[in-house]
């Protein structure tokens, strides 16, 4: 068997988790990326303005 492939019974036992949480993990991996934006944004802002650009 290949290591890095999933086999078939974990296949099925993620798919025996309620709807709940796969949608749970869903949020939170969006929410987290929505962060991580957020604050790479944030920053690129902070660094434009210490160089004197404006944002307006």
């Amino acid at each position: 068997m290949m290591a890095g492939k999933p086999d078939l019974q974990k296949i099925e036992a993620a798919e025996k988790k309620p709807l709940w949480q796969r949608l749970g993990w869903l949020a939170m991996i969006w929410a987290g990326s929505v962060l991580a934006l957020f604050i790479v944004a944030m920053l690129m802002r902070m660094f434009m303005s210490a160089a004197g650009l404006s944002t307006h």
